[in-house]
């Protein structure tokens, strides 16, 4: 019973005291929600494309104070099996596409694609035939064990029926690769790689090498859907020397930025807008922001990429500095549900907080109108005791309750209304006695 009064006379002050635990209790969960200060970003070997473009992410993320520590790997597959190990420290990889198994990669997410990776094949210009048959029975470099430039080599190899036994497969680097084509050691040599690659265009400038294109192009992208075509253009590394001296057809996968699913949205959101600095730009085979791009690969498209790709970044990032727009944003998303709470509680507080004082008070009125009532009734003069003593409770009652200063003259008009009812009680025994004498 103690307790119920207690609730009831202080229930403003529990309603402010909890709600404040609660704004406690939210804005603790927000701050430890803030975002990491160092990622690990899984790219490729020294000197190749991933590496240098991990470097630049490296650079992007760096203006917004978050460190980025760039892991040299020996291409995609190794990639994945670091975003796949929890305690790797890798949150996000470049990986190549037509790499990712999908059965195994349900904590994974992509952030869309930023770039071709050509295949390129370059041979020496003795080495007769189109296309891949014309290896057969030669030295061929298919990229570093653990590579995506292997994987994929093998695979288009397997298909001609090329295999180790007909051919002398090498798992060389790009490097390498290009240092022993050159030197006439090897007869050919596949390297995924972008058009600026120092060894692409090592090898594109030597008279003794050919780039070799695909003649059955469009039958690998038909059966292998994350390859692509893409044209090397006549004349576009040396016009005067018209080089090449005809249209070259490549097959291309794109490579992908691609995430762990628990990485902070925020840091994601980092990544987005670095993709959008680096890649957006025209290229041999791209258009002026063709990329990133919100193409699914191999695993689902984040929800944060989801938003990027329809409304672009946030708006407090147009103008604020990133951990300033995150806290602000923070707050806001914190402000939302308190605002909810307490706008209707501060606009109907006076009006609740005035009927919980009146129906104290107005309840013992219906207690005082119910005794008035038998007071009346017939034969009241045989309960007339029993009415005397409940109205003494009542006034008791009355002089025990606490109320407000500006509720007091409702209280007195109480007691006022008890005494009369009082006095209509004894103004009724009165009439009794005189009628008995």
């Amino acid at each position: 019973m103690a307790a119920r009064d207690f609730l009831r006379n202080n229930w403003p002050a529990i309603t402010v005291a909890v709600t404040a635990t609660a704004i406690t209790v939210a804005g603790a969960m927000m701050l430890l929600s803030i975002p990491p200060r160092t990622i690990g970003l899984a790219t490729g070997g020294l000197g190749g494309a991933y590496y240098e473009f991990g470097n630049r992410y490296r650079d992007e993320l760096a203006r917004a104070n978050v460190e980025v520590r760039v892991v040299q790997t020996a291409g995609s597959p190794e990639n994945l099996a670091l975003l796949l190990d929890p305690h790797s420290g890798v949150s996000a990889a470049l990986v190549q596409g037509g790499t990712i198994n999908t059965e195994g990669s349900s904590t994974l997410e992509s952030l869309g694609t930023l770039f071709y990776e050509p295949l390129w094949l370059f041979r020496k210009r003795e080495v007769g035939g189109g296309g891949l048959d014309g290896l057969r029975g030669r030295k061929i470099a298919i990229g570093p064990e653990r590579s995506g430039t292997q994987a994929l080599s093998l695979e288009l190899l397997k298909r001609h029926g090329i295999k180790q036994q007909v051919s002398e497969l090498l798992p060389l680097t790009t490097r390498d690769a290009a240092d022993r084509l050159l030197a006439g050691d090897i007869d050919a040599a596949f390297m995924v790689a972008s058009w600026d690659a120092p060894d692409v265009q090592r090898l594109l400038a030597a008279k003794h090498i050919e780039l070799s294109g695909y003649p059955q192009a469009d039958a690998y992208v038909a059966l292998y859907p994350f390859l692509n075509k893409v044209v090397v253009p006549r004349g576009v590394r040396d016009l005067a020397g018209d080089q090449p001296p005809q249209d070259v057809v490549l097959i291309a996968p794109k490579a992908a930025l691609v995430v762990r699913k628990d990485l902070h949205p925020a840091i994601q959101l980092l990544l987005l807008n670095a993709a959008t600095q680096i890649h957006s730009g025209p290229g041999i085979f791209q258009r002026a922001s063709e990329f990133p791009a919100a193409e699914a690969f191999g695993v689902p498209l984040s929800d944060e990429a989801l938003r990027f790709y329809k409304s672009g970044p946030p708006f407090l990032h147009n103008y604020l500095p990133f951990w300033v727009a995150e806290l602000i944003g923070k707050l806001i998303i914190l402000l939302i549900p308190i605002v909810g709470v307490l706008y209707p509680m501060m606009r109907y507080l006076p009006a609740l907080y005035d009927w919980t004082m009146r129906r104290k008070i107005l309840r013992l009125y219906g207690e005082l109108r119910l005794l008035e009532e038998e007071l009346e009734a017939p034969g009241s003069k045989n309960v007339a005791g029993k009415i005397a003593v409940e109205l003494e409770q009542l006034e008791q009652q009355a002089n025990r309750l606490r109320v407000p200063v500006a509720y007091a003259s409702m209280l007195y008009m109480l007691r006022h209304h008890i005494d009369l009812v009082r006095t209509g009680l004894k103004r009724q025994a009165e009439k009794h006695a005189d009628k008995v004498a």
